[in-house]
């Protein structure tokens, strides 16, 4: 084969290898292209279609990397909370060094925190202390895991005006079960209820109300001398308290323990006629208002 031949040949070769490589790029170009239109036009399922292509047909190519921090987005907007959730844990795992993965830490607590609020509070108001409160903590500790990690991430501020918000609902549920123990007559878990709450959310409006359970629960369990010190916490740091009387005595609130049930909630077990709960719930204006902006960020 003569040289000239062999040359041509090479350059055939090379000219195709640059056109493969242009149109590979045209391609995933086109794609890319087609999925910002989709997620503009609110096209959930054809955006994260179209994600896991591109991921797949081009996985070192210009966008693949933005396009697994597109698919946690495109899976929350899709109302599909726990695939938002694992695509986060992917990226975080994958690209723990990447310049944007406090937006896969910051979605993970959004998505575990749109876990925690059930279809009929979206629409009307409900009591979000009396729910299991298993998806508030897990958002929370997402939360924490970016602001301890990314004190200075755009998304900081929204995530720590949401841990404010998650810490008030979990002092409450403790203190939902705290009343809930009272009307079973099991004083001692209604205590320690209580002293959860001072322990673990000192600085949530909650506290007074935890004290006045932990008086009552002492009061409860004739153990006085504590239900006093404990009355004389609570005149000291939270004088204006409303179930405090003008002689600075707490109003113990009626109870009707385990033993005090009517004869048709014992004969209906515990369906009628329920006891009137015993616990201590006076919230405050402001202890659940949402101070952050509820439009969901789309990574840039």
């Amino acid at each position: 084969m003569s040289l000239f031949r062999i040359a041509g040949l090479s350059l055939i070769v090379l000219l195709s290898a640059c056109s493969s490589t242009e149109e590979q790029e045209t391609s995933e170009q086109q794609l890319y292209t087609s999925i910002q239109g989709s997620l503009r036009s609110s096209q959930w399922d054809a955006a994260i279609s179209k994600l896991h292509r591109i991921e797949s047909e081009y996985p070192f190519g210009s966008f693949a990397e933005q396009a697994q921090l597109e698919l946690v987005y495109a899976y929350y907007q899709s109302n599909e909370p726990d695939a938002a959730i694992s695509a986060a844990d992917r990226f975080i795992r994958l690209h723990p060094l990447h310049e944007k993965v406090d937006y896969a830490y910051y979605m993970r607590g959004l998505a575990a925190f749109t876990q925690s609020q059930s279809v009929i509070e979206r629409f009307m108001p409900t009591d979000i202390t009396q729910r299991d409160p298993g998806a508030a903590r897990e958002s929370f500790n997402y939360f924490k895991q970016l602001t301890d990690r990314y004190p200075d991430s755009i998304y900081a501020w929204d995530a720590t005006q949401r841990m404010i918000y998650l810490r008030n609902v979990l002092a409450r549920y403790e203190l939902h079960v705290a009343n809930y123990y009272f009307t079973r007559g099991a004083y001692v878990a209604a205590l320690r209820r209580g002293q959860f709450v001072l322990e673990n959310f000192p600085s949530t409006p909650a506290v007074p109300d935890a004290l006045a359970t932990i008086i009552q629960a002492y009061h409860l369990l004739d153990m006085n001398d504590l239900a006093d010190e404990n009355l004389a916490v609570l005149k000291l740091n939270y004088p204006s308290y409303p179930l405090l009387d003008d002689d600075g005595q707490l109003q113990l609130a009626r109870n009707r323990g385990a033993n005090q049930r009517s004869w048709i909630n014992q004969l209906t077990f515990g369906l009628a006629d329920r006891p009137e709960p015993p616990g201590f719930d006076t919230r405050i204006d402001g202890e659940f208002e949402r101070d952050w902006d509820e439009t969901t960020p789309q990574p840039n």
